[in-house]
């Protein structure tokens, strides 16, 4: 779900806009919103953290888009995290709306869009990561709260019952693979190698964490062409035997 799709249908909707040269560092990044403007009656309900990561909308450049309700500030320690992994802001936006605040960041690295599936799973556990750190009452909304928040997730989400997987064409060359899950560490990478196993072409995806479910869009295609029935079976089937393995590596977080 786009988070912008939400903010536009607010009367109240306010938009700011700042950009940089293609090679600013992200250390100017501190103007990149406000403090945290929670009010005292909201304090006991926990909003939903999002984390989008878009590889459609710009081709220069990869997107990712955060909100977690009106608690979010300027994100500097956020920026600063992913400037360690040598990458650069090249344009932000504070959309504010309703009793949301999303932040929307351009990110490079090397002057070019982010496209190693590595780092973009490094990208989106720093990004979960300093959100745990930084507003830690969000850890029982998050996957990752389980090992390292102040308070767990109350129930772990069922696989078989969280987990929808579906395979769309989407013209002649390619189809648009649809997975959403229960959310864990090194889940992306694990979706690009059973892809690559499978020699299916990944073009481009939308990486989505909703709290503690994953719901991730990978546009594909076979030898240059959509899946056939039996290619997107056989894809399926191995997506929901990976799903259903218990988590044993928790060193990717």
């Amino acid at each position: 779900m786009q988070f912008i799709d939400i903010l536009k249908s607010s009367s109240t909707s306010a938009v700011r806009t700042y950009e940089s040269g293609p090679q600013s560092s992200i250390n100017s990044a501190d103007t990149l919103g406000s403090s945290s403007t929670t009010s005292p009656q909201d304090e006991d309900s926990v909003p939903m953290p999002i984390v989008l990561i878009d590889q459609d909308s710009d081709p220069s450049a990869t997107i990712v888009q955060l909100s977690f309700g009106d608690r979010l500030g300027a994100l500097i320690d956020t920026m600063k995290a992913l400037k360690d992994l040598g990458l650069d802001v090249t344009k932000g936006t504070v959309s504010t709306g309703a009793s949301i605040i999303e932040t929307k960041i351009s990110i490079t690295r090397m002057g070019r869009k982010v496209e190693n599936p590595d780092m973009l799973e490094r990208i989106r556990l720093t990004i979960i990561n300093n959100l745990l750190k930084y507003h830690p009452e969000c850890s029982e909304k998050l996957a990752m709260g389980e090992a390292f928040g102040i308070k767990p997730p109350e129930k772990k989400l069922d696989v078989d019952i969280a987990t929808h997987i579906e395979v769309i064409e989407d013209g002649p060359k390619r189809s648009l693979l649809y997975i959403e899950t229960a959310d864990r560490a090194g889940l992306l990478l694990e979706i690009i190698k059973i892809l690559s196993d499978i020699n299916v072409n990944v073009e481009s995806a939308e990486i989505d964490t909703e709290g503690l479910i994953a719901k991730d869009k990978f546009h594909v295609s076979y030898s240059g062409a959509a899946l056939n029935d039996s290619l997107s079976l056989v894809l399926v089937n191995c997506l929901r035997y990976y799903f259903r393995r218990p988590e044993t590596d928790e060193d990717s977080y």
